[in-house]
Parts: structure tokens; C-alpha cells; sequence
């Protein structure tokens, strides 16, 4: 079975590279000023790119254009980036990377900026990595970057260089704006985006806000209740009892995922934590001709908390339906677990405790209009250790879970 599963998922991961390119209209602009109208691959951009891929028609062959001989690309209503040079300090915000000098390092480079606001007063982003650059411009005046820096001061703390406030208070202050508005204002894209609108709302110009609606950082809590397969299997290790296989048991369990959808690559990847009740029990009789009795009755009672901690990826068929595959490491939290061995009359013969062991969890799944979802999980075989040393347990589990989306 896992086999089977790792197969699925290898096969949607491949089949994928090639299905999921998605080309949205859109435009550039050449070096001479000519502008094409054609498709842009979407690829949902984390880093600012140097370039893209596009067709001149649905039918057409994919070509790519490079920051060399685009001076601005777009896609309709989702995003736009233009070519600029720019001052930009690449200083590092990592503690033991900091720089001893306050003042920004400035190189001029060429970017493609992704533009965020524009109207009277513009706003563009600088991402790569780790690095977060913001520039601004008013109107047709040339395009200078918001100043903020972490450095190493001279008693050995970091210090912060937060004259991007300054900067707004000169260049892009609205009559009523007051200072405190400024001063609580941080170096993050929400909070610049805010400001410039607040301004441009407040100056009453026509502006634009560029952003991929579909790119947006959300929580969805999902009510997750499943349709479980297990089994037990108790290997002996020195005695003479022989090993016990438990039958599989069908059983309900209920779980509640909180899954963080990622704010990038078309809200593809997710978090996910997934706290889970299940339990089992099953009952075996064992033959022996070294049993007083020549038999005795094996009753397992398996209950835990699970909480799978894992990675999703979504692989979208249509607007409405996508498929997702999702790997976890589970943790489990067993209570009150035990195999319990007794003799003909009922009494206690032998007590195996079963401890918590963790394991991992591969799952595929579908999802209907970002609602109802149906998975088949199958759990990695979880070794779940007694409390002495001649017995040894092996959990297997298979899982049919349904999901519905509380929000």
C-alpha cells in the first residue's frame, strides 16, 4: 500500500510539471515603446523576476522575454512590474550578518520592481530571498527606496535606521496626516500599502492597487471526521506465547485541521495541524499447549490523540475542483493503551502497556469548490513499544477521511 501511494503522488508531482502552467492576459512593453498584448504564465512570483515566459496566442509557442528587452509586463487586474534603476542596499538583517554603519550600502542595480500603488504617489516592492526592499515615487519624479536598515551599535544591540518615516513625512504626507500616524507605521508591505492608500484616498486621486487576489494569506479550519482501518500486530520476542495478529477493525474518529494556505506559487502549498481522536479494540484468543487452560484471550484498548503536523500541495483541475497530496509527521498521544491477556476464568494473566510512538502519514485527496474534501491517508507501520522487553507492537492504519470547512 505505501508503495501505491508514493506511486499517486510521484505520478500527480509529475503529471503536474507539465498541467499546471497557467497563462493569464497580460502585456509588455520593448525597448521601443511597442506594446504586445498576449498571455503571461502565471507563476505567482515570491521573488521579483528577471523574466517570463508568454504566447501570442492560446495556441502559440511559449517565448520568453528578459529584463534586458522589457522595460514593463503586466498581467490584467493581478499584477505589473516595471524596469528601473535603482539604489539598493542589500545589507543583511541576520544578527550575526549585521553591518557596524547605519547608513544604508547603496549599488545601483537594475530591477524589475513590482508596483503595488499607483496614482499620485506610487509604491513598488523589492524582493528576493530574505531581502525586502520598498521604493516610492510621486507622480513622474524619479523612483527612490524607503530607507530603513538593522545594524550593530556601537554598545554591540541592534539599532534601527527607520528614516523611510521621515522620508514619508517630507514626500507623501497628506494635510491631515498626524505625526503619530507616521510613527507607528512599519517597514511591511501591509502597512505601506495602507499608507499610500490612505494618502491617495486622502489627496483624492485616481490610484491603483496591483495585488493577485487569489494570493492571499488565510486560515481555513476544517471539521474532518474519517473512516479508519486498523490493526495490531504483537510479536514475541522470547516467550512462548507466539505472535498475535489482531483482525482489522473498522472504526469513527474525528478530527479538526487548522491548514495555513501560503502566500505564494497560487496558494499551491499549506500547513497544516491536525488534531485527531481515534481509538481501537480488537480481541484475539491464543492457543497453547504451555497455558494452563490451553488458551487465552488477548484484548487490545487502543485510544490517542493524534497530531499530524505536515506539508500540503494543491494541483488545480479547474477553477472549482483540485487535487492535494500532503505528508505528515504524526504525533501520537496514547492514554489508557494496553493489551490485556487473561485466562478462561477472567482472570488477569499478563498486561502489555502500549506507549506512544510517532510516525509519518502520506495522504491524497481531493477538494470541491474549497469545501468538501475526501483523503485516503495511510499511516508508515508506528512501532508502539510495551512495557517490557518481550513483546514488541506494530500499528498499521488506513484512513477515509472526509473534510468540510467550517472558515
Amino acid at each position: 500500500m505505501t508503495k501505491i501511494i508514493f506511486a499517486i503522488a510521484f505520478t500527480l508531482l509529475t503529471t503536474s510539471s507539465f498541467s499546471q502552467i497557467s497563462f493569464e492576459k497580460g502585456y509588455f512593453i520593448d525597448n521601443s515603446n511597442k506594446k504586445t498584448e498576449c498571455l503571461i504564465k502565471n507563476t505567482d512570483w515570491k521573488n521579483n523576476p528577471t523574466h517570463f515566459n508568454f504566447k501570442l496566442n492560446s495556441e502559440s509557442a511559449i517565448q520568453e522575454k528578459t529584463i534586458e528587452n522589457v522595460q514593463e509586463f503586466g498581467i490584467y487586474n493581478i499584477s505589473k512590474y516595471i524596469r528601473a534603476e535603482v539604489d539598493l542596499d542589500r545589507s543583511s538583517e541576520r544578527i550575526k550578518d549585521l553591518s557596524k554603519t547605519s547608513n544604508p550600502l547603496f549599488e545601483k542595480e537594475i530591477l524589475f520592481l513590482n508596483v503595488l500603488i499607483e496614482g499620485k504617489s506610487n509604491l513598488y516592492e523589492y524582493r528576493e530571498t530574505s531581502l525586502r526592499r520598498y521604493f516610492f515615487a510621486n507622480e513622474n519624479k524619479e523612483i527612490k527606496p524607503l530607507i530603513y536598515k538593522k545594524y550593530e551599535g556601537v554598545d554591540g544591540n541592534m539599532g534601527e535606521n527607520t528614516r523611510y518615516r521621515q522620508q514619508l513625512w517630507n514626500n507623501v504626507k497628506c494635510a491631515n496626516f498626524k505625526v503619530e500616524k507616521l510613527e507607528r507605521l512599519d517597514y511591511s508591505k501591509s502597512s505601506l500599502v495602507n499608507y499610500f492608500t490612505d494618502y491617495n484616498n486622502c489627496e483624492n486621486s485616481s490610484f491603483s492597487v496591483y495585488s493577485d487576489k487569489s494570493r492571499q494569506k488565510f486560515l481555513n479550519l476544517n471539521l474532518r471526521p474519517r473512516l479508519n482501518n486498523s490493526s495490531l500486530y504483537l510479536e514475541n520476542l522470547s516467550t512462548n506465547f507466539g505472535d498475535i495478529e489482531m483482525d482489522s477493525q473498522f472504526s469513527f474518529a474525528l478530527g479538526l485541521e487548522a491548514e495555513y494556505i501560503l502566500p505564494f506559487n497560487k496558494n499551491k502549498w499549506a500547513v497544516l495541524i491536525e488534531p485527531t481522536y481515534r481509538t481501537y479494540s480488537a480481541e484475539e484468543t491464543i492457543e497453547s499447549d504451555n497455558i494452563s487452560g490451553g488458551t487465552l484471550s488477548a484484548k487490545a484498548d487502543y485510544t490517542s490523540i493524534e497530531i499530524p503536523l505536515g506539508l500540503r500541495h494543491y494541483f488545480y483541475i479547474n477553477t472549482n475542483s483540485k487535487i492535494f497530496i500532503n505528508v505528515s509527521y504524526i504525533f501520537d498521544l496514547a492514554t489508557n493503551s494496553e493489551v490485556e491477556f487473561t485466562r478462561n476464568d477472567g482472570t488477569n494473566f499478563y498486561t502489555i502497556e502500549l506507549e506512544h510512538r510517532n510516525n509519518l502519514g502520506v495522504g491524497v485527496g481531493f477538494k470541491q469548490n474549497d469545501r468538501y474534501s475526501l483523503e485516503m491517508r495511510y499511516h508508515l507501520d508506528r512501532r508502539s513499544f510495551g512495557n517490557d522487553y518481550y513483546w514488541d507492537s506494530t500499528y498499521k492504519n488506513i484512513s477515509m477521511i472526509l473534510g468540510y470547512r467550517l472558515f
